[in-house]
């Protein structure tokens, strides 16, 4: 288990708005963590004020919101930081093909680029300490594709690397990088992807508007969208054992499908995978 001191009980979590992050938020504390909750809209950090916690704006699309929360948070903590869990992200749905440049490099700046730009503001901090927790909430997106998904799909994969790569060559420093790949959670997640999807995918242009139709019905759907799904606190539980673990696992499951399609893409070849991929969603 981590040292009861200072430095093991601070964390840093993007994302708090609500869902996993904010769950998070709240668990780590009941945990005896000092929780550092960001959100990207200042009403929604507001409130997280008002519910008792250190909180920060924090838009991971704009390097200077980074540059300063990382500020703040650094100045409030006297210097040190234990653990970031980088929980921030959107999905954007639609087919690549009506995916233009400017809504895939914003998915991206968010996703990925803005992950990249804190993690890689943080690390210093953690190199000078000599101990740290990088906890990457990834999906099972990450590492399977799914149609209708590919802007979120590529943003995953792209982390998913980058991270790996990271983990590798932290080898030593006492800095440990983990990601966690859930499946479906309960959370705003889909209200959040129809707003994108109205924004960028022009439908009546599109040669899939028969099949856009059946998937704005599936975001618009209360409550959960497919079978399996779990609620925030599933993806929590990974997040402690990352943080609490003197091993802490390269790679955490969550949910049924991410266990059943890192089995089936381990041993199916890649024309029968692409099948069963192409019946989801």
């Amino acid at each position: 288990m981590i040292r009861s001191t200072p430095l093991s009980k601070t964390v840093l979590i993007t994302g708090c708005s609500s869902g996993i992050g904010l769950c998070a938020a709240h668990q780590l504390r009941q945990r005896g963590y000092r929780v550092l909750a960001t959100a990207r809209s200042p009403l929604d950090a507001e409130r997280l004020g008002e519910e008792g916690f250190e909180a920060f704006c924090l838009d991971l699309a704009d390097s200077a919101s980074i540059r300063s929360a990382v500020s703040q948070v650094l100045d409030a903590t006297g210097g040190v930081l234990f653990a970031l869990f980088n929980n921030g992200a959107y999905g954007q749905p639609g087919a690549v093909e009506d995916l233009s440049r400017e809504v895939l490099r914003e998915q991206f700046e968010t996703n990925l680029f803005g992950t990249h730009e804190l993690t890689n503001l943080v690390i210093p901090v953690m190199r000078r300490q000599g101990a740290g927790r990088i906890i990457q909430n990834s999906s099972v997106l990450g590492f399977a594709a799914m149609r209708y998904r590919g802007a979120y799909n590529a943003s995953k994969f792209a982390l998913e690397g980058l991270s790996d790569t990271l983990r590798l060559e932290l080898r030593g420093t006492g800095i440990h990088v983990s990601i966690i790949e859930p499946g479906p959670i309960l959370s705003r997640f889909r209200d959040n992807a129809y707003t994108m999807y109205r924004k960028n995918i022009l439908v009546e242009n599109s040669p899939h508007q028969e099949t856009y139709r059946l998937m704005e019905a599936r975001l618009q759907k209360e409550g959960p969208a497919v079978p399996f799904t779990l609620g925030p606190e599933a993806v929590v539980d990974k997040v402690v054992h990352a943080l609490e673990s003197r091993r802490p696992r390269a790679r955490y499951y969550v949910t049924f499908p991410t266990y059943l399609f890192g089995y089936l893409k381990r041993v199916l070849p890649g024309r029968a995978l692409d099948w069963m991929l192409g019946k989801v969603g």
